[in-house]
């Protein structure tokens, strides 16, 4: 069994078949196919079996899999960690971040790190903070910037930036200076599906409180919620940094309270796992950002 069949493995799993394997690993089919029944025959078991859209795993390609992903990361690992013994480490880092903080802090973060890390690779993937933060404890991430995460004993919070949340509407709205937590519950809203992390918090504020909101439509994405308000929908509960497009200057908003709704952003790292020195680095060039100023650009 060698480490470069058990990433071929990985590869078709991923891409669900071996043609779509074939292209993300850039070989040929027929040589994919054959490292793949190489290793099968190594291990004496069957471990993928194909179907009429692609490939799906038997009990022991399940079994195998857990184990690869492990063992390619501890490879991966090694490698960057042998890499820092050169000035400027190489490697490669993975960054998780919500939408919306990605869209205004990508650019910048990758600009530094081209700067400090000219011989490593960043890599932005884009998700829920929920499903961030569940991708951080598995491995597949390496740092994460996360709103609101539930405490975990495998990861680090480090608190970035708090925001109050607002009520926003739609255009030529009549608000309140201010709006109590009760009289929330008169405005129609338009709300981030679950499990998004603004829709957590709200429901652990006003739950208990027992506070129904009127909610008319759940999106997945900030910026549908916002044009949907925009179009005369409904309302709806954000940051002021969820505010920074153009056209979002005419929503009229009102802060929330008293008491106020507040939503974090933190730096999120493993416990579990050593930190190179390419992610140590990493992690500096985040907490360094302006993360007020980049998400309102």
């Amino acid at each position: 069994m060698e480490l470069r069949q058990l990433q071929y493995f990985v590869a078709v799993v991923d891409a669900g078949s071996f043609s779509r394997g074939a292209v993300v690993l850039d070989l040929a089919q027929p040589s994919l196919s054959r490292q793949i029944a190489l290793l099968e025959a190594d291990l004496g078991q069957r471990l993928l079996v194909r179907t009429g859209r692609g490939v799906t795993t038997t009990d022991a390609g399940e079994a195998l899999l857990v184990h690869a992903r492990a063992m390619l990361e501890i490879s991966r690992r090694a490698r960057d960690e042998l890499g820092e013994m050169d000035e400027s480490p190489g490697g490669r880092i993975v960054v998780g971040m919500p939408p919306r903080v990605a869209l205004g802090l990508s650019a910048p973060l990758i600009r530094r790190f081209r700067q400090r890390f000219p011989r490593a690779v960043i890599t932005v993937l884009e998700g829920l903070s929920v499903a961030l933060r569940e991708s951080l404890i598995a491995g597949r991430l390496d740092l994460a910037l996360l709103f609101d995460p539930a405490p975990s004993a495998q990861l680090s919070y480090q608190p970035l930036m708090r925001e109050k949340l607002l009520l926003v509407a739609p255009p030529k709205s009549k608000l309140p200076a201010r709006v109590a937590l009760p009289a929330l519950a008169n405005y129609p809203m338009v709300l981030p599906s679950a499990p998004n992390a603004i829709r957590h918090l709200l429901d652990s504020v006003l739950g208990p409180r027992r506070i129904e909101l009127q909610v008319l439509a759940e999106v997945g994405a900030v910026r549908t919620v916002l044009a949907l308000v925009a179009s005369g929908v409904g309302c709806t509960i954000l940051p002021e940094s969820a505010l920074g497009a153009a056209g979002d200057e005419a929503l009229p908003r009102a802060p929330i309270g008293p008491p106020g709704i507040w939503n974090a952003l933190v730096l999120a790292t493993p416990t579990v796992r050593p930190a190179t020195r390419l992610v140590r680095g990493t992690a500096q060039l985040l907490q360094e950002l302006d993360f007020r100023r980049h998400q309102a650009e």
